[in-house]
């Protein structure tokens, strides 16, 4: 039955791809990705679809079910996967940190993967489980530059609302002169979200690391700030 629903959902994906979609996929990423080439909106709408077939099954089964999508590779899949994680939310307990821990190390490859999983699933975990922001913290340090900036990009959501500020800039400076673009835009990306409420906060800690911050994190912290704060701090 598993095996089935896997295989119907790789049956719906391959009649929904988008020749346009597939042609231009690629344009938006560095690095070589495996898609079927099927609109973000279909793709939505199968993971809805599937979801609901499987929605009496345990957690353990339905992340079993996740994995055996994530080992294709496939963009569509990973979304369809992270999904239906994010949809248990509510079941989350603390051991799943390391369950999605092991999915960013294996299955993660490109910004859209990493972000889809650690903006929804993980920072809902970390919501729910703020101890392991420890855990999280020692991503930073890691060779794996997808586990560098999901240490950034899974506090998004809570940087949002205002949470973990102290570990926002913690791991802001642990990531701070990161060579990797994409980290970068992670962090910057983190401290943009958190100046919405703490604009003040985000500026000064902008003002204070701005000689050492790269242009692009620079960039991406300081987009949101109100136009007095952005001009002050993009003054040499």
């Amino acid at each position: 039955m598993e095996d089935g629903i896997v295989s119907d959902v790789r049956a719906d994906l391959r009649s929904s791809v988008d020749e346009k979609t597939r042609n231009s996929y690629q344009r938006f990423f560095k690095e070589d990705v495996k898609c079927y080439g099927v609109k973000t909106p279909d793709v939505e709408k199968i993971a809805k679809k599937y979801f609901e077939k499987i929605r009496e099954k345990s957690k353990e089964e339905t992340f079993s079910l996740c994995e055996k999508l994530l080992q294709s590779d496939y963009c569509e899949e990973a979304f369809i996967a992270f999904e239906w994680a994010y949809s248990l939310r509510k079941d989350y307990d603390i051991n799943d940190f390391g369950v999605f821990e092991r999915w960013v190390e294996r299955y993660v490859n490109n910004w859209a993967k990493c972000d889809t999983l650690c903006n929804h699933a993980v920072g809902a975990l970390i919501e729910r489980f703020p101890q392991c922001i420890a855990s999280l913290k020692t991503w930073t340090k890691s060779d794996n530059r997808w586990l560098r900036r999901a240490s950034a990009v899974s506090l998004i959501l809570p940087a949002r609302k205002g949470m973990f500020m102290d570990d926002v800039f913690e791991i802001s400076d642990s990531l701070l002169k990161d060579k990797d673009d994409l980290v970068q835009k992670g962090y910057g990306w983190l401290l943009k979200e958190a100046s919405r409420l703490h604009q003040n906060e985000v500026f000064e800690y902008v003002m204070k690391n701005k000689r050492d911050m790269p242009r692009t994190a620079f960039r991406y912290a300081v987009e949101k700030l109100p136009r007095d704060l952005r001009d002050a701090a993009m003054e040499k």
